[in-house]
């Protein structure tokens, strides 16, 4: 709790500089060491494969990760790793949030026209699996099925390409094992994906046949924003070229692709019970990571909102204008906050926008509800406008918009779940990547569905109690 304590506190404090001067950036001394900002995913193995501990650090890291830890000790470099969805590491790297991304990628044309890529380490193929009582052997017998890819893959690329031909519907996911899993439970005929990555899949556990040979093989490698990194591009290719002339590579390769080397260390209990206890320790970190973010950026909601709601209820229109124009914007789009700064503080950042936004919809709301005649009679006693909005309507606005905004922060508790997509290991995220690491997906989000379901009852209670006590 302590470090909960702490880490909320420094993100106040780092909110607080990011907002005054987010525009702001500082040179790195001379004398310091280069280091790169690298965006990865975390659930495409073999490429990448995290450890218990939600971390690069154990043996088996994946191929990509072996990979760059060999380059950055041969040529001289140092680097902090992004993890994030696969979209959004090309999304980062377009807005030069990141310096490079890997994660599988394939070099294709479209890829091409905004990214300068390395040399290849890996020729990728796409391939169909299907569940493994299916009768189905060719893309000839999906006519009128649905067919399973992930989004922005190649994978995804080659199913639409082909799709009209044969005549068969795509459904889109984010991660792999979510959509294994739709395919084994019937909801979907077939899944494109790739071949390694389906392999590793089946050989620790999936349910699945490959039933294809792979098709449009691609070279894969990493990426730097197209035109920017030269140096970085250069360091990634002289490294690359030296791995294949040693023969790290292919052993790096193999490790993770050859027979019984190719499994993961899997639970001997895979019970709802037993994964909740050989996970307890991932599962506490990501439920006090998603308690921590609904408080501090509830927290930081309130008081922006409030801003916002005072401003809305000014006799000056700028400023009414200028809250409404404010609060139509962040309840209209959703806020997505640079990835250099530290993913905790970048989720507050987002949560303070977004749901003060809705708070300040609120507070504006609650303070005009009171009856108009309220704030006559107190002007005529000789009250000046902030005296009359704090002794008289404030408190009486307060009674009308507090179960609402109990309700926002059963719905902040919600949308943390939003930032797994730029990396923030709060629950869902944290989900995200046991599942990655033991293939139990249904058992896995059953856990974490009803993790949510408790916190969501306590706060509906605790909502039903101030409305009682309000009353």
């Amino acid at each position: 709790m302590k470090h909960w304590l702490k880490r909320g506190l420094t993100s106040l404090a780092v909110v607080a500089g990011v907002v005054l001067g987010l525009m702001v950036v500082g040179s790195e001394p001379a004398h310091a060491e280069k280091t790169y900002t690298i965006g990865t995913v975390d659930t495409f193995e073999p490429f990448e494969i995290q450890d218990k501990n939600r971390t690069y650090n154990g043996k088996k890291p994946g191929i990509e990760i072996e990979m760059l830890r060999e380059i950055a000790k041969h040529e001289g470099f140092k680097y902090n790793l992004k993890i994030m969805s696969f979209n959004a590491t090309l999304t980062a790297l377009e807005a030069g949030q990141i310096d490079a991304s890997m994660g599988g990628m394939s070099v294709t044309d479209e890829r091409k026209a905004k990214i300068d890529f390395s040399k290849s380490y890996y020729t990728d193929g796409v391939v169909m699996a299907v569940p493994e009582n299916s009768k189905i052997t060719k893309l000839s017998q999906l006519k009128g099925k649905t067919v399973d890819v992930k989004s922005g893959t190649s994978s995804a690329i080659y199913a639409n390409s082909v799709k009209d031909k044969y005549g068969f519907k795509v459904k889109y996911f984010n991660t792999s094992n979510t959509m294994w899993n739709d395919v084994m439970n019937g909801n979907a005929a077939a899944t494109f994906d790739d071949g390694p990555v389906l392999q590793y899949g089946i050989r620790n556990g999936i349910k699945l046949k490959i039933v294809t040979k792979e098709i449009n093989s691609t070279p894969v490698a990493m990426g730097v924003k197209k035109g920017q990194n030269q140096e970085l591009l250069n360091k990634l290719n002289d490294g690359i070229t030296w791995l294949k002339e040693t023969g790290r590579m292919q052993k790096i390769i193999n490790k993770y692709t050859k027979g019984d080397a190719a499994k993961t260390e899997t639970d001997s209990d895979r019970s709802v019970w037993g994964l909740i206890k050989s996970n307890k320790d991932a599962l506490l970190s990501g439920l006090g990571e998603t308690l921590l973010l609904t408080v501090v950026g509830a927290a930081l909601a309130l008081l922006f909102g409030v801003i916002l709601g005072v401003m809305g209820i000014s006799d000056g229109k700028i400023f009414s204008s200028i809250s409404s124009v404010i609060i139509y914007i962040f309840r209209g789009m959703p806020s997505v906050i640079g990835h250099k700064i530290p993913l905790f503080t970048a989720g507050i950042l987002t949560l303070m926008l977004d749901e003060g936004a809705y708070i300040g919809a609120i507070v504006k709301g609650g303070f005009q509800a009171v009856d108009r005649g309220q704030w006559e009679a107190a002007r005529s006693l000789g009250l000046p406008y902030y005296k009359a909005l704090v002794k008289v309507i404030m408190p009486q606005g307060i009674k009308i918009m507090v179960p609402s905004l109990v309700n926002q922060l059963i719905i902040t508790l919600k949308d943390t779940s939003i930032l797994s997509a730029i990396g923030v290991m709060e629950l869902t995220q944290t989900g995200t990547v046991i599942i990655a690491q033991n293939m139990e997906g249904f058992k896995m989000w059953l856990i974490i569905g009803v993790i949510y379901i408790i916190i969501i009852t306590l706060l509906t209670w605790l909502s039903n109690y101030v409305q009682r006590k309000m009353a």
